[in-house]
């Protein structure tokens, strides 16, 4: 995990790969937990019986779970120590490129792409691409935006 100590090291990072986080298996109850929490509960993520014969061959997770799971899984990549407070900005692009099977295994790997000093900090753009494992085409591509501010820049 690369840890982050300061303002200059994050800038110095811009640029490059941040690493991968470990192989996390999407199981049918994280699917089912997150249906109810969100009431998509459509057959193809729900029902296995249906999803078997649908176009996927058994269940498949929500686009929003795989993209859910990213501060979970960056953060076994990167973080910021100090008293650093990290707000999610939004997004710049987000495309869900493959879908995620129940069983399936997936990973983020992340990328730092910008780092701006701003009034109250910093601002890092980072792209993470959630792997399946064994499959070519990942699952997710997504760019994020997260503020850094210090203290109490708040």
């Amino acid at each position: 995990m690369k840890v982050f100590n300061d303002r200059q090291e994050i800038q110095a990072a811009a640029g490059t790969r941040l690493g991968h986080s470990e192989w996390l298996e999407i199981a049918q109850d994280r699917i089912d937990l997150f249906a109810d929490a969100t009431g998509d509960r459509q057959w193809i993520h729900v029902d296995p019986e249906r999803a078997a014969d649908g176009p996927f061959g058994r269940t498949v997770a929500h686009g929003y779970l795989t993209l859910s799971m990213l501060p979970f899984l960056g953060a076994q990549v990167f973080a910021f120590a100090g008293d650093v407070a990290r707000v999610n900005y939004g997004l710049n692009t987000v495309r869900f490129i493959n879908p995620v099977r129940e069983g399936d295994r997936v990973r983020d790997v992340v990328d730092l792409l910008t780092v701006e000093d701003i009034a109250k900090g910093q601002r890092a753009t980072m792209r993470h691409t959630v792997e399946i494992k064994g499959v070519k085409k990942p699952a997710c591509v997504a760019e994020t935006v997260v503020l850094l501010m210090e203290g109490d820049s708040l």
